[in-house]
């Protein structure tokens, strides 16, 4: 099937990418905070919890098959969006749903395929991957990635929109073009991108994978566009101790005094590699910076992280996840993929509730 050997390279990009050497351009300073004062390295957290997240599948509609899912409500419609898996004349789609249950495909950001300028920046790009969806300066920001399998060259780019409701006269995605390219020679990967606009208005884009793990760059509001006055890169999180350091799909939320860092971690699908199979782990700091650390206290970048998801014995690699907190209700989401292993390994969406105890998120069965 087409969609099943795109998860293939969706999945296993990140472990396959080879070595980088630049953080966001040739004069971008890499900087990682706090990460050498903690001693603890390369083990995760793995929480007592009485009930398999992953035990009872309650969607319905529209929700196969789906990787690296976000989420975000305008008005009383949640909109899902997610990457190209299926062979179809548009690219990123989008799913809707008023009840988080039931779901239907209710459009696309590019319904005539990917722009054509994405096949000049990666030769053989076959879909768009890892779609974000954000809400600031007046408009709907998506910012997506583009790869292919075992490649290191990659970008993440821009699409806007006035308004999610495409009955609006309003409706239009504007394509606002690449954001970040990465190259050979280059020390990130410029893939799976995730939007924080902090409480103060600061916007900053976490990203990356695998090798030197999840990186940092701060957004102009106005522009959507990285700031070429702050070129620092801040690293947030690495998976060493594991070959490849297979770690992608970052998001990054504020909760009460916390950020909190959600990360995909080691390998999927199950016919890759069963003994250290994808999950879903989490950290949180006082800084959008980090250090970044799980509920043991071992650092992100040392490899730590609690994990929230894993697989059992009808799900496989559940990931991509997405946190989400609505900023009018306080109402805490995660939304992500799971395979269903009696179904050929195809990904359904999932959506969760997230629950916070002692200031850690805990998914709602």
């Amino acid at each position: 099937m087409l969609w099943l050997r795109r998860i293939a390279g969706v999945c296993l990009a990140a472990g396959s990418l080879c070595w980088l050497t630049s953080c966001g351009g040739p004069t971008c300073r890499p900087v990682t905070l706090g990460a050498a004062s903690f001693a603890a390295s390369g083990t995760l957290s793995f929480p007592a919890q009485a009930v398999d997240p992953l035990t009872t599948y309650d969607f319905a509609g529209n929700t196969d098959p789906v990787l690296d899912p976000s989420v975000i409500r305008a008005g009383s419609t949640y909109y899902a969006f997610s990457t190209d898996v299926a062979s179809a004349a548009y690219s990123l789609p989008i799913r809707c749903s008023t009840d988080k249950v039931n779901w239907t495909l209710c459009g696309s950001v590019f319904p005539h395929g990917a722009p054509s300028w994405a096949s000049q920046l990666v030769p053989g790009i076959q879909g768009l991957w890892a779609p974000d969806i954000s809400y600031f300066n007046g408009e709907y920001h998506v910012y997506y990635a583009g790869s292919t399998f075992a490649s290191q060259r990659s970008f993440i780019a821009l699409a806007t929109n006035k308004t999610l409701d495409s009955s609006d006269p309003h409706y239009k995605w504007v394509d606002r073009g690449p954001v970040m390219v990465s190259n050979p020679g280059d020390n990130f990967n410029a893939i799976d991108p995730t939007l924080l606009v902090d409480r103060d208005g600061t916007v900053w884009m976490t990203y990356g994978s695998s090798h030197t793990g999840i990186k940092q760059r701060q957004v102009d509001p106005a522009t959507g566009q990285l700031i070429v006055a702050n070129c620092t890169c801040y690293s947030l999180a690495t998976r060493p101790g594991v070959k490849g350091n297979p770690i992608e799909g970052p998001s990054l939320v504020r909760h009460g005094n916390f950020y909190y860092l959600f990360v995909s971690m080691d390998y999927c699908c199950a016919n890759f590699n069963t003994t250290i199979a994808y999950k879903e782990a989490v950290g949180r700091s006082t800084s959008f910076h980090g250090p970044f650390v799980d509920a043991n206290g071992t650092a992100m970048m040392n490899g730590g992280g609690t994990v929230l998801l894993e697989e059992d014995s009808a799900w496989t690699a559940p990931g991509g996840g997405t946190a989400y907190i609505d900023s009018s209700t306080g109402e805490s989401l995660i939304i992500f993929h799971a395979h269903d292993s009696s179904q050929s390994e195809t990904p359904y969406q999932w959506v969760k509730s997230l629950k916070w105890v002692n200031d850690w998120p805990v998914i709602a069965n």
